[in-house]
């Protein structure tokens, strides 16, 4: 829409007198502005101060040269919204860093104001300060290096300066104000000075602050004063702010905060005369608190919501499909109207109001804004209003019929119980009525605290609800119990539930089915959060994708902090990957190959964090470099749950080379003591758990040879003194870390031992006697033992190797393609693949559904069944026979003797 300066400068003469008297204050700025020119208006404005006696007076001249050019560019539709806001907000921070500057050198001439930060929340933080506003500051103090009369005591100086700065920017003088200035929001408003010390209010964040001041420090930034201490106080206290679990224990009290609000609140419910623009049902605070609430709950684990603005938030939110693309478009565009509106009553007579007034008062808003009178802009404003409450209140639902927290049960309430159990079809009600109220009777330690009772009693309905469509109630029941027995609070976890009840599912199926994932999840309730995202629902993407998800961008994270974000995002990935596996999602091969790049990633980050820490003491190895090289099911791709990981390190160069650092260490000490780091990586519990078992006795000479050795001495000892199991071994090795010519030379070296010629008597006698010894000290562990039962997938890979060694082909580390390759030389069966994969089917599968290798209860067979395309438990064992036995068959055709079952 085209500028009408003209029609602008009119409208703020005749409804705002305080716009009028500013225009005949400023004659220059008002010839500007007649002629149109907003630019030119602008810098004029800023430039308003200059000469003046000192800043006070200085600031003061500038702010009415401003909110005079900002508001007739407003009312002339010349300037948009996030313009007017942002310069807003820019004058603020300037207004704030001179007011310090000042204030310091009152007492210390020259200094600079080191030491002294102004943070700024609210609209200032987020760069959409109002016409009017206030603004919010938190001033704090580094002691250490704050600008002070020798004779000083640090806190006395800062308390000094944050009462100079309010007064520089608050009173009311002849030339006016600047801004009023509320520090409410600093830390322990209530008994803690003005300004707070950096220490202080660390301590603050990191251990008692409330769920508000998470969301207020969503728009915080770093304004005044000090800004690089101020940024790196953000940084320190960023955990705070954004927590890698869904915090919806911290998004009721923001609901909870909203109901008092609209509760409290003494204006018109709706849109009319003393309607509240800002705090009234469907007002601005509601669009503000819908974005920042599921920015709470998201921002955490995605980065990209960390935004400060309120339609930045809410495109973010859309664009990354947390909140639905036409609520984000509709509550965007009634937030820039409603600022709108707010900023025209201000306008009247620059005052912090957001109130609609009554009669003619009322009118002379609307003319202002270029409407035909007070019912146009009611109207209005009761369309949009309505249209943001609706959508405001799927966040506040009305609770009111939410049960009493169990732990209070009177008699009435506990045959209401009863009834329901019965309702639902559980076997003794009455019995089952008095467990569940144990549930709250102080036993559990996590559900003690009247935050936990509250969640729990909010959710108590669906869970019952759900359990009773469990396939096996009375385990999913145990197993529930062992969660809130295990868990130090379950507060976050009940509330994610009672958020998302699509994930109650979830839960029944791990609780019934997968005892593993039962365990995890006791462990870790925090574990369901994964569930949430969308990419839960998906197959994890390639290995370099899941490890730049487990790499940190802070660069300021320690070494644990980058352990444990390995762990998270392994622990996370693994568990919903075997959330999909219960839920026959996917195959569980392909589950299978997803765990092995999950790993693999692992492995790689581990390698470059260790890497990183431990060149920072011992510097870097000339022509060296670690290679890790995966065996076994990881070097073949077909991980599962409950897999080791079989690996050699191994280093290139040589091994009397000395490293650069501070402590300098020879190759052969330098990558030996690398590795042991990189072991304890991944095994080492931290703060997010323990993530693998690696196990290196695969390496030359095994436990009694050094950890890592040179890839020549590899290549050598694997030519001339490595046992046939050892080549076996070999036949499944894929290089997990090193860059792509070592990685190359090695793999090549490894095709050349495979490749040698062997004396098949020799071959195959070292291969029977080793299955010979395995079968008679390795008994199968149970009936599903696929794995060591004979005709099973030891047998099969067994077979496999042989050939591959005897004939120099098939060497693949993935054991179904090394059998395709195999198959075509009719060196095996077509069917053995089939075989092979049925099997590796039942051994993921197994490994949750049945951890003990015994056939599972009736809901684990059913599953397990599922998962291997089998139509019945029963159709699986028959499968399963079938595929022991071409194992059998191929068995004899290699070797010329006979399985017995």
């Amino acid at each position: 829409m085209a500028s009408d300066w003209q029609s602008g400068l009119e409208r703020a003469r005749a409804h705002a007198p305080f716009l009028a008297r500013a225009l005949d204050r400023q004659g220059t700025l008002a010839e500007l502005l007649a002629a149109g020119d907003g630019e030119g208006a602008l810098a004029w404005a800023k430039n308003a101060g200059e000469g003046a006696i000192d800043v006070d007076v200085a600031l003061r001249r500038e702010k009415l040269a401003l909110a005079t050019a900002l508001a007739l560019g407003d009312l002339a539709e010349a300037f948009p919204l996030t313009r007017i806001m942002a310069e807003l907000s820019d004058f603020a921070d300037r207004a704030l860093d001179a007011a310090i500057t000042a204030a310091i050198q009152k007492r210390v001439p020259d200094a600079e104001p080191a030491g002294m930060i102004a943070l700024a929340l609210g609209k200032q933080g987020a760069g959409e300060l109002n016409y009017s506003s206030d603004i919010d500051p938190i001033l704090l103090f580094d002691p250490e290096i704050l600008p002070r009369r020798a004779s000083d005591d640090p806190a006395e100086a800062a308390q000094r300066y944050a009462r100079d700065i309010s007064q520089i920017l608050s009173a009311n003088t002849a030339e006016g104000y600047v801004f009023r200035v509320d520090l409410r929001l600093r830390p322990n408003s209530e008994v803690s000075p003005p300004a707070v010390s950096v220490r202080s209010a660390r301590g603050h964040y990191q251990s008692s602050a409330l769920a508000w001041e998470r969301a207020a420090f969503i728009r915080a930034r770093a304004c005044a004063g000090d800004i690089a201490a101020g940024e790196a106080f953000l940084a320190e206290i960023d955990p705070f702010i954004w927590r890698s679990a869904l915090d919806f224990g911290a998004v009721e009290e923001v609901r909870q905060l909203t109901k008092r609000i609209r509760a409290n609140h003494d204006g018109a419910d709706v849109p009319g005369p003393g309607f509240n623009v800002k705090q009234g049902r469907g007002g601005i605070r509601e669009i503000e608190f819908y974005a920042q609430t599921h920015q709470l709950i998201h921002g955490g684990r995605d980065a990209s919501l960390r935004v400060r603005g309120t339609r930045a938030a809410l495109d973010a939110l859309a664009e990354a499909g947390r909140i639905d693309a036409e609520d984000a478009v509709m509550l965007g565009a009634s937030y820039d109207r409603l600022r709108t509106i707010e900023h025209r009553l201000q306008m009247v007579e620059d005052r912090q109001t957001h109130s609609l007034p009554e009669g003619e008062a009322l009118g002379n808003v609307a003319q202002l804004d270029g409407l035909a009178d007070g019912a146009a802009l009611v109207a209005e404003l009761a369309e949009i209003t309505d249209q943001v409450a609706r959508c405001y209140d799927t966040l506040i639902e009305d609770d009111s019929a939410a049960p009493a927290p169990i732990a209070q049960e009177a008699e009435p309430l506990a045959d209401t119980l009863i009834a329901t159990l019965t309702g639902l079809g559980f076997s003794e009600p009455q019995r089952l009525s008095k467990r569940i109220a144990g549930w709250s009777d102080g036993r559990y330690q996590s559900l003690r605290s009247p935050a936990a009772q509250d969640a729990l009693g909010a959710m108590l309905p669906s869970l019952l609800e759900a359990l009773a469509k469990a396939a096996d109630p009375d385990r999913a029941l145990a197993r529930w119990e062992s969660v809130i027995d295990n868990a130090s609070s379950v507060v976050n976890f009940l509330r994610l539930l009672e958020a998302e009840p699509a994930l109650l599912e979830q839960l029944i199926a791990v609780l019934t089915l997968a005892p593993p994932l039962a365990d995890e999840l006791s462990q870790r309730p925090q574990l369901l959060d994964a569930l949430i995202d969308g990419s839960a629902q998906a197959l994890p993407g390639l290995v370099a994708d899941l490890a730049e998800q487990m790499r940190l961008a802070d660069e300021g994270a320690d070494y644990e902090d980058r352990l444990d974000r390995i762990r998270q995002v392994t622990s996370e990935t693994r568990f919903a990957l075997g959330v999909q596996l219960i839920q026959n999602s996917f195959d569980p091969l392909d589950i299978a190959a997803a765990l092995s790049r999950l790993a693999e990633a692992g492995m790689q980050v581990a390698v470059e964090a260790a890497g990183e820490e431990f060149a920072a003491k011992h510097g870097k190895v000339a022509g060296g470099q670690l290679l890790v090289l995966g065996l076994g099911r990881l070097g073949g791709e077909m991980l599962t749950h409950a897999s080791d990981l079989d690996v050699v390190f191994l280093f290139t160069g040589e091994f009397d080379t000395q490293s650069n650092g501070e402590k300098p260490l020879s190759a052969s000490h330098y990558f030996n003591r690398l590795s042991q780091r990189v072991t304890a990586a991944l095994t080492v519990p931290t703060a997010q758990g323990a993530l693998y078992e690696v196990d290196t006795r695969l390496r030359p000479q095994g436990a009694q040879g050094p950890l890592a050795v040179t890839t020549s001495s590899f290549a050598k000892y694997q030519a001339e003194q490595a046992w046939s199991w050892e080549h076996m071994a070999l036949t499944r090795a894929r290089v997990l870390v090193g860059d792509e010519k070592a990685a190359n030379s090695l793999t090549q070296q490894i095709h050349n031992v495979l490749k040698a010629d062997r004396d098949p008597a020799k071959l195959r006698e070292d291969v029977l006697s080793m299955r010979t010894d395995m079968a008679a000290h390795k008994q199968p562990a149970g009936p599903l033992d696929v794995k060591l039962m004979r005709g099973g997938l030891v047998d099969a890979e067994f077979c496999v190797h042989f050939l591959q060694l005897q004939h120099g082909t098939g060497l693949h580390p993935h054991l179904g393609e090394a059998i395709d390759a195999l198959a075509a030389d009719g060196l095996v069966s077509d069917e053995l693949r089939s075989a092979w994969e049925m099997q590796t089917r039942l051994l993921v599968a197994g490994r949750l559904l049945a951890p003990d290798l015994a056939h599972p209860h009736a809901a684990a067979r059913e599953a397990m069944a599922k998962a291997c395309g089998a139509e019945s438990f029963e159709i699986l064992l028959q499968n399963l026979a079938k595929a022991r036995q071409e194992v059998a068959t191929n068995w004899r055709a290699v070797f010329g003797e006979t399985l017995e079952f």
